[in-house]
């Protein structure tokens, strides 16, 4: 089974990669497979590619969602 988590960019690097922030931490991806990428946007990360940019109100709802199992456990 395979797993892509919305995560939010919170810097743009060179070589199209970015800093996003996932569950409370910062890691780099890459942005090559996503256009128009900009701080701020929400992008699905699977393996350290981001694949697409998500709605913000859908990544919180799921971001929330997933908070929720954790809290749950």
């Amino acid at each position: 089974m395979c797993l892509a988590l919305p995560a939010q960019v919170t810097e743009l690097l060179p070589d199209d990669m970015a800093t996003v922030m996932l569950g409370g931490v910062a890691k780099e991806v890459s942005v090559a497979l996503v256009e128009d990428v900009a701080l701020g946007d929400y992008v699905i990360v699977h393996v350290g590619f981001a694949l697409s940019k998500l709605d913000p109100e859908e990544a919180e709802k799921t971001l929330a969602l997933f908070a929720e199992a954790a809290a749950a456990q």
